[in-house]
């Protein structure tokens, strides 16, 4: 059961992270409303930010890949997962400090802090259940 949990933290993660992708293949149109749903104010074209926007979706999404290739292999990779699950915590931090420094709302802040602290913290608090068993075989 451990590990379905840490599977499904993984999961999570990998979505959270992977949803990204739309980022990299959408229009500038498409970007600015989907911003202005989430609360920005309109955004005029800038080659540059343009650049940045799928520099940063493109980084998200590889991101979102490499827990999706953890959820699928974890034992593989058991290494690896507690410093993925304390990545998402340190995110889930910045995301809070620059959050209430910038006194945005709660949405999308708070999901995205709690996607990243609750991700992390179960990823964290599941990834001893990668670990290869430690009993001898048998025979």
């Amino acid at each position: 059961m451990p590990l379905r949990l840490l599977r499904l933290f993984l999961g999570f993660s990998a979505f959270a992270w992977g949803v990204s992708v739309a980022g990299v293949f959408a229009s500038w149109p498409q970007v600015n409303d989907l911003a202005q749903g989430l609360g920005a104010q309109p955004i005029a074209y800038d080659p540059m930010v343009d650049y940045w926007l799928r520099m940063m979706a493109g980084a998200y999404a590889l991101i979102g890949g490499w827990y999706l290739m953890l959820a699928l292999w974890p034992q593989k990779f058991t290494v690896a997962i507690p410093w993925f699950g304390w990545l998402m915590i340190a995110e889930g931090v910045i995301l809070l400090v620059h959050g209430l420094r910038l006194g945005l709302g709660p949405f999308p802040f708070c999901g995205d802090v709690s996607a990243c602290l609750l991700g992390g913290s179960g990823i964290v608090f599941f990834a001893k259940a990668a670990r290869p068993s430690q009993r001898a075989p048998v025979g």
